[in-house]
Formats: C-alpha cells, structure tokens, sequence
C-alpha cells in the first residue's frame, strides 16, 4: 500500500510517518509512505493509493478527495498525537480496501 500523508507543513506528519515505518518493521510489514504539506499533495498523488489527512487540515478534506479522487480520510486527533499505529493502520487499510 501506497500511504500519501497531508498536513499544513509536512512537520508532523513527518514524524508519523518515522513511527509507521518502524510499527511496520516491528510487525513484518511493508508500505511505501510519504509526508507532504498541502501545498505539495497536487504534485505528487497520483503515486499513490490513499490520502490520510492531519487532524490540522482536516478543514480541507472534501477539497483534497475532490483534487485526488483517492480514497481519503482523516486520522482522528487522539490517534495522530500519540501516534496510535495500530489505529491508523486500521483506518489505511479500510481506505485501501474502498480503492
């Protein structure tokens, strides 16, 4: 799976994603993610299968499932704070079964 992460700066969702990358080293799984800023999300998904949005731009979501036509959702607040993996990895692979 192909996970596009989106928040206002690329900052923590880039810090999400480091924690991802190792729950799924821990667990025997392999996805390809990346973590951009809104200004950055039009240039690159079309590389990928699914958007997940920080609770910080959730604002946007109807705007950026319009822009990608992905499957597109965001992680709840609770979840991103404390970065709840398994959580969120919930959550990707409902998006990724909608693709």
């Amino acid at each position: 799976m192909k996970i596009l992460l989106v928040c206002a700066g690329g900052m923590s969702t880039g810090l999400l994603m480091k924690k991802l990358e190792k729950y799924w080293e821990e667990n025997g799984e392999h996805h390809e993610i990346n973590a951009v800023g809104l200004t950055e999300y039009q240039d690159v998904y079309k590389d990928y299968d699914i958007v997940m949005t920080g609770p910080q731009v959730s604002y946007r979501l109807n705007q950026i499932k319009e822009d990608t036509g992905l499957p597109c959702d965001g992680i709840p607040s609770f979840d991103y704070a404390i970065a709840n993996c398994p959580n969120i990895m919930k959550l990707a692979n409902k998006l990724y079964a909608q693709k």
